[in-house]
C-alpha cells in the first residue's frame, strides 16, 4: 500500500494511452495513471492495447488503487462517448481527463507523405479531439474538471518532424481555445510539452545496444540539468494540473524538459561533454 498525499482524492480521471510500449521504464500514460491513482483518484486507463492498460491496472492494485481497463480506439467518435459512459458508470462521474496518445514521425514538408500527414493528425490531435468532445459536457453539468493534454516540445521548436509538430502545435492551441470556451463552466485546460524524455515508445523506435545507450546519453546532456527525464516527470506535473493546487491555471503550456527551451545549441556548449557515437 502506497502512502498517499491525496492531491486528487475522490476524483474521478480517464487517461488515454495508458498503457506502456513493452521495455524498459515507463510511458507518459501508465505514469500519469499511476500516479493520479496513488494521489487518490479512481482512474479508467483507456488504451487500443488491453495487454498493456492490464499492466498498468496490476501495478495500480498493486499499491491499494483503484482503477479499470477499457478498450479502446479513440480515434472513433463512438468508442471516445462509450469510454466517458463507461467512467461514469464505473466511478460515478468524470473530473479528470489526461489525453496522451500520440506517435512521433519523422519527416520534413517535403518527404513527409499524404499518409503520414493523416496519420499524425489522427493519433496525435482528433484523439484528443473526440475524447474532450464528450468529456466537456459531462465535467460541465457536474459543475467542472481538469483536462490535461500532452503535447510536446517538437511543437515548440523546429527538429525534422513536421506532421508531428504540427498535430503537437495544433494540440497546444486546442488547449488555448478550450480554456477560452470552457472556463466558465468550472473546467480548466492545459496542456504539457514533454521534452527529451525516455520512454518505452522512445527506445522501441531507436536501434537496440550501444545507438540506444548514446540515444539516452544524448538526450540528458541535451538538457540544462544534464539528467535523464522519465515518464514519471510527466505524471507528476499531470496530476499536478489535475489537482486542485493548480486551481487557477488554465490555458497554459508546461515545458517538462530540463529547460531545454531556454537556451540556444550554442549556449548550451559549455556543458556538454564529447559523446562518441558508436
Amino acid at each position: 500500500m502506497v502512502e498517499r498525499a491525496g492531491r486528487v482524492e475522490g476524483k474521478v480521471a480517464i487517461v488515454t494511452g495508458a498503457g506502456s510500449t513493452p521495455g524498459p521504464g515507463v510511458g507518459t500514460g501508465k505514469a500519469s495513471a499511476v500516479v493520479l491513482a496513488r494521489e487518490g483518484a479512481s482512474v479508467l486507463l483507456v488504451d487500443l492495447h488491453v495487454e498493456r492498460a492490464q499492466e498498468t491496472l496490476e501495478m495500480i492494485g498493486a499499491e491499494g488503487g483503484r482503477a479499470e481497463v477499457f478498450a479502446a480506439d479513440v480515434t472513433k467518435a463512438v468508442e471516445c462517448e462509450a469510454m466517458v459512459k463507461r467512467a461514469v458508470e464505473a466511478f460515478g462521474t468524470l473530473d479528470i481527463l489526461v489525453n496522451n496518445i500520440g506517435l512521433a514521425s519523422l519527416g520534413t514538408v517535403v518527404d513527409t507523405t499524404e499518409e503520414a500527414w493523416d496519420r499524425a493528425l489522427d493519433i496525435n490531435l482528433r484523439t484528443a479531439f473526440l475524447a474532450s468532445k464528450y468529456s466537456v459536457p459531462v465535467m460541465a453539468e457536474n459543475g467542472g474538471g481538469a483536462i490535461v493534454n500532452i503535447s510536446s516540445i517538437s511543437a515548440l521548436r523546429g527538429d525534422g518532424t513536421l506532421a508531428y509538430s504540427a498535430a503537437k502545435g495544433g494540440l497546444i492551441a486546442m488547449t488555448i481555445d478550450m480554456a477560452y470556451s470552457h472556463g466558465r463552466s468550472g473546467i480548466r485546460v492545459n496542456a504539457i510539452a514533454p521534452g527529451h524524455i525516455t520512454t518505452p515508445m522512445v527506445v522501441s523506435v531507436a536501434a537496440p545496444g550501444a545507438r540506444a545507450e548514446y540515444m539516452n546519453t544524448l538526450r540528458s546532456e541535451a538538457g540544462l540539468l544534464g539528467t535523464p527525464g522519465t515518464g514519471w516527470d510527466v505524471g507528476w506535473a499531470a496530476t499536478f494540473l489535475a489537482s486542485d493546487e493548480a486551481r487557477w491555471i488554465t490555458g497554459a503550456v508546461l515545458p517538462v524538459e530540463s529547460g531545454v527551451l531556454s537556451v540556444t545549441p550554442l549556449m548550451m556548449a559549455p556543458y556538454l561533454r564529447a559523446i562518441p557515437e558508436p
